[in-house]
Order: C-alpha cells, then sequence, then structure tokens
C-alpha cells in the first residue's frame, strides 16, 4: 500500500513539473508580445503565438461617438427592408481605423469607411434590416470594432415585422 501511494505521488510530482515548464514558456511569450506591443492569441497544443501585422496589432488609440446607437424602424411587412445610417465622429487626436463590422445575423448588412477617419471627421455605418421570413418583435445588433478604448460597439436596430 505505501509502494502505491509512493509511486501515485511521484506521478503527481513528475506531472506538474512538466505543467509548471509549460506555464513559464506561456507566461514568457506573453511578457515578450507585451514588450513589443503585439497581440497574443492561443496556437496549435495551447503554446501562444504573436501576430505582428494585420489589423489586431497594437497601435494609437482613439475615441468615437455615434450621434446614436439605436434605430427603431417602427413596424414594417416581412419582406421590406429597413435602412439606417449611424453617424459617429472620431472625437479623439488619433485616425480612427474601423477592423471589422459585424451583424447579429445574415439578414443585417452594413457599409462601412474602409479608411482612416481623421480626427474630427465624421463618418457613417450603413445598416440594413431584411424583414423577409421575419415576424414579430425583432432587436438585431451591428457590433463595430475600432482602435478606442473599449473597442467594441454595439449598434441596435429594433422594431416589429408584421406578416404580409
Amino acid at each position: 500500500m505505501k509502494n502505491v501511494l509512493f509511486f501515485g505521488l511521484l506521478i503527481v510530482l513528475g506531472l506538474s513539473s512538466c505543467k509548471s515548464e509549460s506555464d513559464s514558456d506561456i507566461r514568457a511569450q506573453a511578457k515578450e508580445s507585451l514588450e513589443n506591443k503585439t497581440v497574443v492569441e492561443p496556437g496549435a497544443q495551447g503554446m501562444m503565438t504573436a501576430e505582428t501585422a494585420g489589423s489586431q496589432t497594437a497601435g494609437p488609440m482613439t475615441t468615437i461617438e455615434f450621434e446614436s446607437k439605436r434605430f427603431d424602424f417602427g413596424t414594417i411587412t416581412s419582406g421590406d427592408k429597413a435602412t439606417t445610417i449611424f453617424k459617429f465622429t472620431n472625437t479623439g487626436n488619433e485616425p480612427l481605423l474601423i477592423s471589422d463590422v459585424k451583424a447579429s445575423c445574415g439578414c443585417t448588412a452594413s457599409k462601412y469607411p474602409r479608411e482612416p477617419v481623421a480626427p474630427g471627421e465624421s463618418a457613417e455605418i450603413e445598416a440594413v434590416f431584411d424583414s423577409s421570413g421575419k415576424s414579430g418583435a425583432q432587436t438585431k445588433n451591428v457590433t463595430v470594432m475600432t482602435n478606442t478604448d473599449p473597442s467594441s460597439h454595439v449598434l441596435i436596430l429594433e422594431g416589429n415585422v408584421e406578416k404580409k
């Protein structure tokens, strides 16, 4: 019985020492990425990989202000489309970059500026709700990813869809 406990203890100690080494490698990679201002993401086998290019790199931050983040399209008939424009201004001192705009479902499409918005300048995001196949109360979100803090901003389209 003592032998079983002894070998069990050895196995546990052996496994925990391997885990510590792996954790310290991950911590070192994360620390390096912060010092180099890169994004650290999970990679193969739980290790961390640093991305130094693309839309996720760290850079200058700015601020954004929307005229409104909510649009009530009222009551429409199924099959109709409700379109709105969300106007915003770059209220910071650095160029505003919109890296992505994602809708909560495939029924909402959006157009947004792909070029940087200069400090003090305004621009627009167009959102279209296609009510085909929908009925009843509807609330759809459009998430805008920017180089601001917080980096995501949620725009809301809501209203009621009546059957034909």
